[in-house]
């Protein structure tokens, strides 16, 4: 018996790993390649095009040469070496980002040992630093849902994070959301484990992407504020962290509060930039409306787990649930958010037979998930086989096949995460009235 569970796992380690290949192989030959052909075809400009190269400019000239990251000036040089030119409204074909230092100026902190780096050398080691935290947040996030995986099921989850769209197109483009990401993994992971002040500390870093944090943190403080003399060590970090962030970027740049609601502002009038909810009903304010909905649905439920316990599943469900929530809602689609998906995947693959014994509604919903979160590995693997072995062109004709289910990902999981909290929730009220 003990011979065919490894047998299978081995079965399940090769496919995964191949899988996972296969998406890196998409992105390198297939994505990439339609990418550069569209932009010779409609005189594009192409830089180094690295979400960090605008955050690491502006940190170092706010730093060594006390420049405000959020002017004018500093966004045309950031445009020079991300596009490798100047954006010209002149053109019509030149992109619409134009981006700006649209973060809290606290960012710098976290980058400063780089500035003194050229970028290449920073490119390198970020590339290589945001795999690493990939795979470290299957660890971080398993920890913080109370779910203690076999060292083989860690490895084979980690392979497929690492080489899932999400994540390849965070690293490729080097987004911070990968980072910020592995802090709130990491946050929740040292509350789970009982270390509330290192939990709190960890969160207000994550604040480098407030529209990423703030659902976590507001349900964190309430959740603290159930049991404060149990829990105010969380509140501690957090407040500690926050002061020293906030008083070192009041000291660097005053008034860059309003420069970065600025900044944020135009950096949503120039990408127009939308929820999945929003993409998927553009009509009618239908996708604000959906969103409304979809907290207030959370809010009860929410409201209840205040009380839970961080080695109980209601605390690792209200955790899942706050994330699958904020990839819904947050105003921004693009895929790489979905890495914030995976305590809910997770929590889903651990519990599917409380779903998909309730009724076959509920089993096709799951399947429908499921479908979702494989088509990216399906879909690559195919794209894959057909450039290697019968057109490169038919191939990347194709290109846009992975990413078919990126709207219907979030909504499915966050579906089926909410039923999971809630039916779990009322089992757990039933065995205790039975107590």
């Amino acid at each position: 018996m003990e011979l065919q569970t490894r047998s299978k796992l081995a079965v399940v380690f090769v496919v995964s790993a191949i899988a996972a290949a296969s998406v890196w192989f998409y992105f390198d030959r297939i994505l990439v390649a339609h990418q550069v052909a569209d932009a010779v075809a409609h005189d594009r400009p192409r830089g180094n095009l690295s979400d960090l190269y605008p955050r690491w400019l502006g940190a170092r000239e706010l730093l060594l040469h006390g420049r405000n990251p959020y002017s004018d000036d500093v966004t045309m040089e950031i445009q020079e070496g991300y596009y490798g030119r100047r954006l010209d409204a002149s053109r019509p074909n030149d992109p619409k980002d134009q981006q700006g230092f649209a973060y809290p100026v606290y960012v710098v902190f976290l980058l400063a040992p780089l500035i003194g780096l050229p970028f290449h050398t920073v490119q390198i080691l970020f590339y290589w630093a945001l795999i690493g935290l990939s795979g470290l947040s299957v660890w971080l996030w398993l920890r913080a849902v109370n779910w203690r995986l076999q060292t083989i099921g860690m490895v084979i989850c980690a392979g497929l994070v690492m080489g899932s769209i999400p994540a390849v197109q965070g690293i490729k483009l080097q987004q911070l959301t990968l980072l910020v990401s592995a802090l709130l993994a990491g946050s929740a992971a040292c509350v789970a484990s009982g270390w509330l002040f290192c939990g709190g500390v960890l969160l207000a870093l994550g604040t480098i992407k407030p529209q990423l944090a703030w659902l976590l943190g507001v349900w964190l403080l309430i959740w603290t504020l159930a049991d404060w003399r149990g829990r105010r060590r969380f509140l501690y970090g957090f407040g500690f962290m926050m002061a020293v962030l906030l008083a070192g970027a009041r000291v660097m740049l005053r008034g860059w509060v309003w420069m970065f609601a600025q900044s944020l502002a135009q950096y949503h009038r120039y990408t127009q930039n939308a929820s999945v909810l929003d993409q998927l009903v553009p009509w009618w304010r239908g996708g604000q409306l959906l969103a409304l909905l979809a907290v207030i649905a959370c809010l009860p439920w929410l409201w209840k787990s205040r009380v839970a316990k961080i080695d109980s599943r209601e605390f690792g469900d209200a955790i899942a649930l706050l994330m699958a929530l904020t990839v819904l809602i947050v105003p921004m689609y693009a895929p790489y958010n979905q890495v914030l998906l995976l305590p809910a995947a997770l929590l889903l693959v651990r519990d599917r037979n409380v779903l998909i014994s309730k009724s076959t509604a509920w089993l096709l919903v799951f399947v429908a998930g499921a479908l979702a979160l494989c088509w990216q590995w399906i879909t690559s693997l195919a794209l894959s086989a057909v450039y290697e072995l019968v057109s490169p062109a038919w191939a990347i004709s194709g290109w846009k096949w992975p990413f078919f289910t990126t709207f219907a990902l979030p909504v499915l999981v966050f579906v089926l995460m909410l039923e999971l909290a809630r039916m779990r929730y009322q089992r757990s009220l039933i065995v205790r009235q039975q107590e």
